[in-house]
């Protein structure tokens, strides 16, 4: 299979260790894509042009990084990265949702600025999509999900929302030089202890 991907996009991320920890990584090619170049072969695999998406080796294309940590944990037999019973799962799948709208909200910031002309900046939609981002970390930090433990046995038992988070927190580092960290001891706690368990996490760092 390809993965088309960027080393720092935090979807790209979190595919990345969805498939370290489901043993899958290296039946994987990774293809970097450069989604602003019209020439790329990502808009013809994905006609959004985005990224994170993955060719099967049947040539289907999958995205985007919640279908396709879905189609990978359904390959490695299912119940792994996404919890079988229901509350668990669905717990699963709501904190990734907060954590990739955590990580939409931060790309969309930094585009703001990238993306277009002095003229055409708009300050009041970067602190919208700011605000977000607080509110999201906010929640988190009253209730952040429990210490990972490293395991002997292999991998570390972790779902797709506590990797969707730390694939989030590791791009507000990146691009916004850490400074979530301040206010959300909580949540740093948790995040130290994801990355000690979950050498994955470290393996697709930029």
């Amino acid at each position: 299979m390809k993965l088309f991907f960027s080393p720092t996009s935090p979807f790209s991320r979190k595919v990345r260790i969805v498939a370290a920890l489901l043993g899958l990584d290296g039946g994987i090619e990774l293809v970097r894509t450069d989604t602003g170049n019209p020439q790329d072969a990502i808009r013809m695999k994905n006609p959004l042009g985005k990224i994170p998406t993955i060719e099967r080796d049947d040539g289907v294309c999958v995205y985007d990084s919640a279908v396709i940590v879905a189609f990978l944990d359904d390959l490695a037999g299912g119940g792994k990265v996404i919890p079988a019973e229901r509350e668990a799962r669905f717990a699963a799948l709501t904190l990734e949702a907060l954590a990739d709208g955590i990580a939409d909200a931060s790309i969309l910031q930094i585009y703001e600025k990238r993306m277009r002309a002095e003229s055409e900046f708009s300050a009041s939609w970067v602190a919208y999509q700011h605000e977000k981002v607080e509110r999201a970390l906010a929640a988190l930090e009253a209730d952040p999900p429990p210490s990972v433990a490293a395991s002997a046995q292999g991998a570390p038992r972790v779902n797709v929302g506590e990797i969707a988070l730390a694939s989030a927190l590791g791009y507000l580092d990146l691009r916004f030089e850490g400074a979530w960290r301040a206010n959300h001891p909580r949540l740093v706690a948790w995040f130290a202890s994801f990355v000690a368990a979950v050498p994955a996490y470290d393996a697709t760092k930029v």
